[in-house]
């Protein structure tokens, strides 16, 4: 099936119209002219490959894109789009990260929020959870707050979905992605669990960050979690990949944390 290409003015035009620029804006950045940007997005001019490249630095076009863009121009893409398994010094690093961390979670998840790479760590914390979401691709947000996931589980679920949804809401305002949008729509309509806390109810610790609080047969466990991205990535599949990384949010959870190790250990 042949896909249609559409014109780099077009795209051009859309990208700048998203980061709410006008074209003598994204013109002085990018050290150009008005007019001629104007007959970019018109197609009367085409940009050279050092155009582009500028204006995509500062409309900050995410790699993927910005291959687009130069095919859209007539250009070869740039940025190569290699598999994790073949990227051989950041699996390395992630794999080091992984493993470091254990005995608490963390996921490598790409731009979709599949998880690619994990440590199974704390298998207890996904009892009950649909071998369904459990089937690989796993995805993160569908997992936690799903109603045959973690949902019903998650003590703090209102608070959690909007921290999640906020997050989901700036990739579409970053990038307009079907597939994010899909999922932002599909959170947003999971139905709230009877026995959740209200939104507004945390103690002051928490308002500082948002934890994720479980309820597990061992107790509640409450999560902070961190993300870690790879600087300055020159391949796509790397420049969309993060670590998600959960730390305990208290001694209780920690202690429950080795409780959880010690029973596999005996289990194994």
């Amino acid at each position: 099936m042949t896909v249609h290409q559409l014109p780099f003015g077009v795209l051009l035009r859309r990208w700048r119209e998203r980061r709410r620029m006008t074209q003598a804006d994204l013109a002085f950045a990018a050290d150009s002219s008005t007019r001629h940007l104007s007959c970019l997005e018109t197609g009367k001019a085409q940009p050279s490959r050092e155009m582009i490249a500028r204006l995509a630095e500062y409309l900050q076009i995410p790699l993927r894109d910005q291959n687009t863009l130069l095919l859209a121009a007539g250009f070869a893409p740039a940025f190569q789009e290699r598999s994790l398994a073949a990227l051989d010094a950041a699996k390395a690093a992630i794999d080091a990260v992984l493993k470091a961390h254990k005995p608490y979670p963390v996921f490598a998840v790409d731009r979709h929020w599949n998880i690619v790479a994990s440590n199974s760590a704390l298998p207890q914390l996904y009892e009950g959870c649909s071998p369904d979401l459990m089937r690989a691709p796993v995805n993160a947000v569908r997992l936690v707050l799903h109603p045959a996931g973690l949902g019903p589980r998650i003590v703090n679920y209102a608070a959690w979905r909007s921290h999640t949804l906020t997050i989901l809401r700036q990739q579409i305002d970053a990038r307009a992605d079907p597939v994010i949008q899909s999922l932002f729509a599909e959170v947003s309509a999971y139905p709230t669990p009877p026995n959740c806390e209200s939104a507004v109810s945390f103690e002051a610790f928490e308002r500082l960050a948002t934890p994720l609080r479980i309820a597990t047969r061992f107790g509640v466990m409450s999560f902070l979690g961190t993300v870690t991205v790879f600087g300055t990535p020159n391949d796509v599949t790397l420049a969309e990949l993060a670590l998600e990384m959960l730390f305990p949010a208290d001694d209780r959870t920690a202690e429950i944390a080795k409780a959880m190790v010690a029973e596999q250990r005996v289990l194994g």
